[in-house]
This record gives C-alpha cells, sequence and structure tokens, in this order.
C-alpha cells in the first residue's frame, strides 16, 4: 500500500525562510505561484525575457526575473514549463547557477527519468505532482480544497528534501486532499502510460470510432457527438465519485448490460492488454521518450500534421457548433494558459 500523507504530516514552516521560484507561467505556474503565496510563502516568478506571461504574472503581483536571476535568489526552482523545453532552458539557465543546499522540483518526472536533466549531487531534487489541471489546483485550493498530489524524493542532498517537498504541496493545497509517495521513475512511466493507453489515445480514439460509426451508418452527426462524445463527461464524473459499480448505479440496466456484453467485442481484452503492454514497454525502455525528444528537434512535422488533422475532423467542427449553440457556452473551465 503507497503511503499516503495529510496536513497533520506536514509542516509548512519548512519553507520559512526560503524563497521560491516558480519557472513558468502557464497551466501549472500560475496555480502553484498564487497558492503559494496565499499560504504565506515568499514566491518569485522566472520567465524568459519578453515572453507573454512577463506582464500577466506582474499584474498578477509577482516580482518576475529571468530564469538565470531567479535561480541565483530562489532556494527552491519549481520547473513548471513544458516537458520538452526543460532540458534546454536547464542547461542554459538554471545548471550554471544551482549552488550546494538549492533544491530544484518537477511536476513531472520525464526529464529525470530519461536523464535529459541530470541535477549535481550536492542539490535536492523533488517532485510535487498534482493530479489535477491547473486550473482544478487554484480553483479547489481557492474554494478550501485541494488536488491530491504525487509526492517523490529524487535526490536528497540536504537530509530534509521529503520534509521540502511535502511542505511544498502544503503551500499549493495538494495535503488537504492526500499525498502519495512514490518516485520520479514510475510516476513518469505511469503517468505516459495512463495518457497513451487510456486518458488521452484510448479515449479520443474510442470517441472518434463511434462519432464515425453512427455518422457513417446514416445518423446525424450532432446525435453522434452528444452520444459519443459529450456524454464520457457524465459517465467519468459518475466513476471519479464512486468508482464503476456507483456509475453502474447510475444508468440504466439496459446500458450496464450492454456495457458487459458490447464492451469485450469493442475492445477485445487480450488483444488490447497486449497492445498496452507494448505501449508500456516503449515507455519504459525509452522508445517512446527517444522518439519524442526527436520530434522536438526535427520541427514536429508528424506532430503538427496530427494536429491539423483533428481540428479539421467532422466530430471536432461539430462538437465547436454544438457548444456555441448551448448555455453552457461561456464555460471557462478550461486550461488554455500559456508558459
Amino acid at each position: 500500500m503507497a503511503k499516503m500523507y495529510y496536513e497533520k504530516d506536514c509542516n509548512l514552516k519548512a519553507l520559512e525562510g526560503k524563497k521560491i521560484a516558480v519557472v513558468g507561467y502557464g497551466s501549472q505556474g500560475h496555480a502553484h505561484a498564487l497558492n503559494l503565496r496565499d499560504s504565506g510563502c515568499d514566491v518569485i516568478v522566472g520567465l524568459r525575457k519578453g515572453g507573454k506571461s512577463w506582464p500577466e504574472a506582474e499584474k498578477a503581483g509577482f516580482t518576475v526575473m529571468t530564469v538565470p536571476e531567479a535561480t541565483v535568489a530562489a532556494d527552491i526552482i519549481m520547473i513548471l514549463i513544458n516537458d520538452e523545453k526543460q532540458a534546454d532552458m536547464y542547461k542554459k539557465d538554471i545548471e550554471p547557477h544551482l549552488t550546494a543546499g538549492k533544491a530544484i522540483a518537477f511536476a513531472h518526472g520525464f526529464n529525470i527519468r530519461y536523464k535529459q536533466i541530470v541535477p549535481p549531487a550536492d542539490v535536492d531534487v523533488f517532485m510535487a505532482a498534482p493530479k489535477g489541471p491547473g486550473h482544478t489546483v487554484r480553483s479547489q485550493y481557492v474554494a478550501g480544497k485541494g488536488v491530491p498530489c504525487l509526492v517523490a524524493v529524487e535526490q536528497d542532498a540536504t537530509g530534509t528534501c521529503l520534509e521540502t517537498a511535502l511542505a511544498y504541496i502544503v503551500g499549493i493545497g495538494g495535503a488537504r486532499a492526500g499525498i502519495m509517495q512514490t518516485t520520479m521513475n514510475d510516476e513518469t512511466e505511469t503517468d505516459l502510460f495512463g495518457e497513451q493507453a487510456v486518458l488521452c489515445g484510448g479515449v479520443v480514439d474510442l470517441m472518434r470510432c463511434g462519432f464515425e460509426t453512427l455518422v457513417e451508418a446514416g445518423y446525424e452527426p450532432e446525435n453522434a457527438y452528444f452520444e459519443c462524445i459529450h456524454e464520457m463527461k457524465l459517465i467519468i464524473d459518475l466513476i471519479n465519485k464512486g468508482g464503476v459499480a456507483a456509475m453502474n448505479g447510475s444508468i440504466s440496466d439496459t446500458a450496464e448490460y450492454g456495457e458487459y456484453v458490447s464492451g469485450p467485442r469493442v475492445l477485445p481484452y487480450e488483444q488490447t492488454k497486449a497492445n498496452m503492454k507494448a505501449v508500456l514497454n516503449d515507455i519504459q525502455d525509452g522508445t517512446f521518450a527517444g522518439k519524442w525528444i526527436a520530434e522536438n528537434k526535427n520541427g514536429r512535422c508528424f506532430f503538427n500534421s496530427k494536429r491539423d488533422m483533428l481540428a479539421r475532423h467532422p466530430m471536432e467542427v461539430v462538437g465547436k457548433q454544438l457548444r456555441e449553440q448551448m448555455l453552457w457556452k461561456n464555460d471557462s473551465d478550461l486550461d488554455t494558459a500559456s508558459n
């Protein structure tokens, strides 16, 4: 059973006298910075000079510095820019300015796991990873709640790295919900697998196939969108609150029976699991990471072509038109902040 921590197990005072630099002011960055400041922590924001987030962070009342300046000034440097940009930025702007006893932190272990970032031995390295998008990290904190977090200590140079990491998570509100201890290796591999096989890759392809099947059979695209895409959130919300059994208790017996007889026809268990194991193997042996790193170095041709194709897919076009006609069209519950 994984070890769990809560507010009673953590001490925010471990951050007293320490300056925290949040590098990046996008989805996670703005939430971490605001929550930490509201918790009484000393926070600065490190950004690229001239970046579009610089005035946003200043407008929010933060002292904004370049990343090298923030690294020199801070005791804890939390790196919250995109995975693919972290290694170059770290080598250029952070590594030359790290001194013994400082801490560098991450919300995802990709660059540590695949050794794109190799910190010196005399600094602490930890992960504080909220299991939710930045806007939720912020909104839950403001509501007096929190988003569950993962904590991992990769390198304990000071002997107090875990205490610092737990205090940091208290500062962003995660201890209100619960903190699960893990390793950066396990977080990276399970996170990538979950995204690719289920949450993003699996679910998106499943919704797309369902939408296309109904449309090709002659049903209205709008009906197909509502049945195969819009209602996905309703089902996931039920599972999130009470598990699959609670979801089944909330739907009709007809729908539950269909789950049992048709689910295995759509996703043949043994073949699907074999395919998932192949995805996991690529993550574990570095194949996926190597492809993604190369994709970013070579202009993102494949990535950009797939993004463009998705934008033109009828399920996206129809969905946009439908959402614009709904009363909830102005719902701002989306992460659109940039780094």
